[in-house]
Parts: C-alpha cells; sequence; structure tokens
C-alpha cells in the first residue's frame, strides 16, 4: 500500500514536472513567434521556425536557451540526420533538415539581438548546404559582361528590365508602353504576384537606355500587332517569357558565362547586389514586390545590422 502511495506521488510530481517543462518551452516559442510576426514573417514560416525551435527544445528538455551551446546544437543535428520520417521509414529530407537549422539560426539571433543570451553559439558553426541552387546570382562582373556582349538596344532593354528593374518574368510579359515614365524615372508594374501593384525607381541610365530603344526600335517596327506591348517579338506580337528567354540566350552565347541563367537569375542578382551594397532589406522587399520579409531573405544573406533597421 505504502509502495504504491510513493510510486502514485512519484508519477505525479513527475507529471507536473514535465507541464512545467512543456509550459515553460511554449512561452519561449510563443515569444519567438510574435518577433517574427511582428518582423513580417509569413504565415507559414511562423507556424514553421518555432516549431523546429520546439523539436530542439523538446530533445534537449531544455527551458533556459542561455545554457545552450553548441554541442548541443550538433547533437540535435546528428539526431535530424538520423531521425526517421514519422510517416515513412525514411531518412529526413536534406530541405527539411536545413529548415531546422534556418529556424535555429533566427532563433538564437532573436536571443541574441534582445539580449537574451551573451553568446550566440550557432554563429560559429557550419553545416552541410542542401544541394546547390540553380538559381545562384550572377556576380556584378558577371552582369556587365551581359550589359557588354549587347549588340542591339533591345538586348539592352531586356537586361533593364530583368536586372535594373528586377521584374519577374510575368511582369515582363504584360509591361506596356504607358507603364514607364521616362522623364519621371519611374516604372509601374500595375498587376504584380498577387495583384500587388508597384512602382520602380529608374536610374536615368536604365531611363535613358529602355526610351533609346522605343525611340529607335519600338516605334519603328512596322508589323506591329499589339500596339500597347512594350517589347515586341520579330513577328510584332508581345513578347513572352519564352521570346525574352531566347533572347537572354543569345546574349549569353556571345560570353563565357553558364548558358543556363535565364531571367530570374536577373532578379536574384539585383536583390542579391542591392543588398551587398548596404540597401536597406525592406527596400529591396518593396522594390521586387514581396508581401513577406524571408521572401526578400532568400535572395542574400541578411547582416543582423540590417535587421535591427526593422
Amino acid at each position: 500500500m505504502f509502495h504504491r502511495l510513493v510510486q502514485g506521488l512519484f508519477l505525479k510530481t513527475h507529471h507536473n514536472h514535465t507541464a512545467m517543462i512543456r509550459n515553460i518551452q511554449d512561452e519561449i516559442t510563443n515569444n519567438f513567434r510574435t518577433y517574427l510576426t511582428q518582423l513580417g514573417y509569413s504565415e507559414s514560416s511562423v507556424y514553421m521556425l518555432p516549431n523546429c525551435v520546439k523539436d530542439f527544445l523538446e530533445y534537449h528538455n531544455a527551458t533556459d536557451p542561455g545554457t545552450l551551446v553548441i554541442s548541443h546544437i550538433n547533437q540535435f543535428y546528428e539526431h535530424l540526420q538520423n531521425r526517421p520520417q514519422k510517416r515513412k521509414a525514411e531518412a529526413l529530407s536534406e530541405q527539411y533538415i536545413n529548415h531546422h537549422v534556418y529556424a535555429l539560426k533566427v532563433f538564437f539571433n532573436w536571443l541574441e539581438q534582445s539580449g537574451q543570451i551573451k553568446y550566440n553559439p550557432i554563429s560559429v558553426m557550419k553545416f552541410k548546404q542542401p544541394k546547390p541552387n540553380p538559381r545562384e546570382p550572377l556576380t556584378q562582373s558577371e552582369i556587365n559582361q551581359l550589359f557588354e556582349s549587347c549588340t542591339t538596344r533591345r538586348e539592352t532593354a531586356l537586361l533593364h528590365i530583368f536586372y535594373s528593374c528586377g521584374l519577374r518574368r510575368s511582369e515582363g510579359e504584360a509591361l506596356n508602353i504607358q507603364d514607364i515614365h521616362f522623364r519621371q524615372n519611374l516604372l509601374y508594374v500595375r498587376e504584380g504576384k498577387g495583384a500587388k501593384r508597384r512602382v520602380i525607381p529608374m536610374t536615368g541610365k536604365v531611363s535613358g537606355a529602355l526610351e533609346s530603344y522605343f525611340l529607335s526600335e519600338r516605334v519603328k517596327q512596322k508589323n506591329a500587332k499589339d500596339q500597347e506591348a512594350f517589347m515586341l517579338n520579330k513577328v510584332g506580337e508581345r513578347m513572352r517569357g519564352d521570346s525574352y528567354n531566347k533572347l537572354l540566350k543569345t546574349i549569353l552565347q556571345r560570353t563565357e558565362l553558364n548558358q543556363e541563367y535565364t531571367l530570374h537569375h536577373l532578379r536574384h542578382s539585383i536583390a542579391t547586389h542591392l543588398l551587398e551594397s548596404g540597401v536597406s532589406i525592406e527596400f529591396v522587399r518593396d522594390f521586387l514586390g514581396h508581401s513577406h520579409l524571408e521572401a526578400t531573405q532568400i535572395y542574400a544573406k541578411v547582416k543582423q545590422y540590417q535587421l535591427k533597421k526593422l
């Protein structure tokens, strides 16, 4: 009888202790979730990243992030390498593991910036990278090579539309003459992704190059079937994505660059170059027409001081 009473008391105490630990972990992840929401992360990331962090905290039964060091992160990383999927007897994907690594980086950066920890253990760690991103950006030197290889104003205009102005393929297809205000150095995207409108500022050089193409080639194209489109193909119809990519291939063939570069590589490149040059991530987000911050972060490694500006 006494043994059962002791056993029952032990189980109750253990249950209460476990519940307390989970409550503390929930509080930590909820505060992290609030931070992500305030910073402008999308709903999916606000849901996913704290859950990845909670996996980490539960694995170590941790309630104080300040006690977690490099060895704890390495142990959890090795655990993910060996842990099977919940629904299949297969290893976790590289992308899934990378999600957890990314979540921990954002988490520990938040702890450091908010003064909850003095040392960020993950800041000096390196992890196996997932398969190379097929959309690796061009360097500024490579972009210069492309411009130098252009033989017509039309080709130069293409590079400015997708690199200098950072348009998506669909936005380039929809670009009309009335959308470009040469004198004001402004380009209007009437309906971007998610039906969003935005205004893109252009330098005088970019505006001048687009106007030069328009006056010397576009208005003189006698077989124009679409009077509104800014760029036309050889038969006078609105330029579509395939035609734009084909023209880009023509430019690439005059260089020794990777022949697999596409229109999106140009957009990716301008985003990266702007961030590298110190332009605020908030401006780049608006420039690209992104709704959420992490969509912009994909294009470049954002430095902590840039995040602090938000």
